[in-house]
């Protein structure tokens, strides 16, 4: 996770990212505090989290490591190609020093010199990872390039599944862990948003035969962050982590549905959602073996 010290709205990523507000007034302070908390209550929840600070002026989206880096059980990291210029420079080779210091990592595939072709994956923003039916579920956007998504899918051993997705407005959701999170037993999907009919029941249908009861969500759940969600394991067992804006908008039935496999853990982070991303792009998820 890294911390942001000078965290706003990033006009660079305004015109595809709806979700997105600008910051009017300095937020820093603020943004902050909402993080420290994030970090300290998934420490009372018993995960081990690896914090960053960053103090730059010019990376303001910085907070969202998801998008740059991923990593992958056997020991393998995936470096990603970002779409705006002042994202690409979130990438930090400390944090994947330290990842190679902390755990057993074989290899580095990094992709982000496809930047020079203008080519564009964003990491766990742009695919949601199955990793017990090998799917990599993907809504199409200028983040995820379809060329880039065959090669990450044939080097970490994914199925894709790529499909439109778009709110009601007509505009394409901009990453696909705003539309939904894949959990060990549950998924929560904002099915409607999937343009293609049959498209949607392929998405529904495959969670379905990889054990997952699936939480169809609502635009105006996933307007409130519902869908950017993760599921992490504490000392206690599975927690999914969402924010408090996105736990007030499920029903009482969708948290009784998913309080069957996890405990919620919501999260104060309104001013950090303005940025258009949420907890789940927050975290990046560590499937590493430690030395």
């Amino acid at each position: 996770m890294i911390r942001p010290h000078h965290f706003r709205s990033n006009p660079e990523t305004q015109g595809d990212n709806a979700y997105q507000t600008a910051s009017v007034t300095d937020v820093s302070d603020t943004a902050r505090a909402e993080f420290d908390g994030v970090v300290a209550a998934l420490r009372k929840f018993g995960v081990a989290v690896h914090d960053f600070d960053d103090t730059s002026r010019d990376t303001p989206d910085s907070v969202f490591p998801n998008n740059w880096f991923s990593t992958h059980a056997g020991g393998h990291v995936a470096v990603y190609p970002m779409y705006a210029d002042n994202r690409r420079r979130e990438r930090r080779p400390d944090v994947i020093e330290h990842l190679k210091n902390a755990f057993r990592v074989q290899d580095v595939i990094d992709y982000s010199g496809l930047e020079q072709d203008n080519l564009a994956l964003e990491g766990t923003g742009a695919m949601v990872l199955d990793h017990i039916g090998r799917v990599a579920y993907v809504a199409r956007s200028l983040r995820a390039d379809p060329v880039l998504l065959e090669r990450f899918c044939t080097h970490f051993n994914f199925e894709p599944i790529a499909f439109d997705a778009a709110d009601s407005a007509g505009q394409a959701v901009y990453h696909t862990n705003v539309l939904m999170a894949v959990g060990t037993r549950v998924a929560l999907v904002g099915l409607d948003m999937i343009s293609d009919p049959a498209r949607r029941d392929m998405v529904r249908t495959r969670l379905e035969q990889t054990g997952r009861e699936v939480i169809a969500l609502s635009e105006a759940q996933i307007n409130a962050f519902a869908g950017n969600a993760i599921e992490l394991e504490g000392s206690d067992g599975l927690f999914l982590a969402l924010s408090t804006t996105a736990h007030r908008g499920l029903t009482p039935q969708q948290i009784t549905q998913i309080e069957k496999y996890a405990t919620l853990l919501p999260l104060s982070i309104p001013t950090l959602e303005t940025a258009g991303g949420s907890v789940r792009c927050m975290i990046a998820g560590l499937h590493l073996a430690r030395r």
